[in-house]
Parts: structure tokens; C-alpha cells; sequence
């Protein structure tokens, strides 16, 4: 019996693809410990207080702090929607908005900056004309569960953890960044007002706006993302 200690961290809500990850890790490794939450609760006392020997983040709400991720007896690592290309957030977005041929996951070591450690493994794949916002966040849901398993069986069968020769190609994305993109102004040309819109789309989101007189207009006008 594989005596490999877990702290697994992850989002708080239905994900199939997570719940996948969970069940793997609850099936094959017995001394493990389930962190599950949103980015509005606090850390949970049961990841300051970690004792594992490995850290695995996958999809997780939170930003560990060093003096957390120092605690991992072996390592501590993330599984990030998006390729050495995009770390940080809106990567989905980016990518659509430079119009990318390709796509992809990694799986890196935490540090204290988010998406900015040494890189375990990357998995890619083709991205078409014909692709969305939608439908590149379901592949990469799709390679990342893959990926996830492959890293993960690695440590099962007591294996190093791989080192990849890529290296993240730029500081990470924000939230700010992100939500700037989604900004429409009259005096755009108007392929770059059709780049950001498309970069917008994805179902349940308000998608790209125009501010007037200090109001924001929605394309999709549901409920207004906070900044």
C-alpha cells in the first residue's frame, strides 16, 4: 500500500474533471487530506497546518503562502489551465485574442509568484479558426485530467518528478489585465473590436463592454463582472 502522503486543493463546486482528480487521488493514495473551497473563504487551518508529502494543487482557489508551500516534505504543484505561453489569469482569453494555433497545460512547482515555478510537464494541442473561449477551456479541462494522471502515476510508482525544458514565457497575467480586454472604445478598428469580443464570449459571462458616461454596457448584459 502506497504510503505517499496527499494534500489535495481544489475548487468548491461542480467540476467533473476535478472530481475525477479527487477520486484518483482518494482511491490510490490512503493517507491523503481534501481541501475544497472558493476564493472568498479563508485558507482552511488544514492547509497551514500541512504535514504531506506532496501538495497538489488543481484548480484551487486559493494562492498558497511560502511558508504553506515550505511544508511539502517532497513538493508542491499546480496543474494550470493554460501553456508555459499564459500563466496567471484570463489565459483562455489571451490565447483566443492572439488568434494561437496551439494550446495547452502545465504542470509546475508552486512558488511564492503564482505560475512561476520550475515547470514538471506540458501538454499541448491544436487550436482552429473555428475555436472559442469555450471550447479551448473544455480541451484543456480534457488534457489537464491527462496530464494529471500521468504526474500522478509517476508518483505512485515512487518515480522522480519530470523536468521540462520550458520555461514560462512571460509574468503573469491579471485579473485586470484580463478584464481591460474586454473593453470595447469607438475608436478601435474594427477587427481588433471583433478580436476582444470574441476574447469575451463564454457562456454565463457579460462579455466585452463600452463605457459611457462612467456606465459600463455589457454585450451580454446578465449580471456586470466585478473588477
Amino acid at each position: 500500500m502506497n504510503q505517499t502522503s496527499i494534500l489535495f486543493l481544489s475548487k468548491n463546486r461542480k467540476d467533473a474533471f476535478a472530481q475525477e482528480a479527487l477520486a484518483f487521488v482518494s482511491q490510490h493514495f490512503p493517507n491523503h487530506e481534501i481541501a475544497l473551497g472558493t476564493q472568498d473563504q479563508d485558507l482552511p487551518d488544514l492547509v497551514r497546518n500541512c504535514e504531506a508529502d506532496f501538495i497538489i494543487s488543481y484548480l484551487s482557489p486559493w494562492i498558497i503562502p511560502q511558508a504553506v508551500l515550505e511544508k511539502a516534505k517532497v513538493a508542491a504543484i499546480n496543474f494550470h489551465p493554460g501553456p508555459p505561453e499564459y500563466p496567471g489569469s484570463g489565459c483562455y482569453n489571451f490565447a483566443i485574442y492572439d488568434a494561437v494555433a496551439e494550446y495547452g497545460v502545465t504542470c509546475h512547482h508552486m512558488t511564492r509568484a503564482v505560475d512561476t515555478g520550475k515547470i514538471i510537464a506540458v501538454r499541448r494541442f491544436p487550436v482552429f479558426a473555428s475555436d472559442s473561449v469555450h471550447s479551448i477551456a473544455k480541451q484543456s479541462s480534457a488534457q489537464m485530467l491527462v496530464l494529471f494522471y500521468e504526474v500522478m502515476s509517476n508518483i505512485l510508482k515512487g518515480c522522480a518528478l519530470p523536468a521540462s525544458e520550458e520555461t514560462w514565457k512571460r509574468k503573469p497575467y491579471t485579473k485586470a489585465e484580463m478584464y481591460d480586454l474586454f473593453q470595447i472604445k469607438p475608436e478601435m478598428p474594427e477587427l481588433e473590436i471583433q478580436r476582444r469580443i470574441k476574447a469575451a464570449e463564454y457562456p454565463g459571462w457579460p462579455g466585452a463592454f463600452i463605457e459611457v458616461g462612467g456606465r459600463r454596457f455589457y454585450q451580454n448584459p446578465i449580471s456586470p463582472i466585478e473588477r
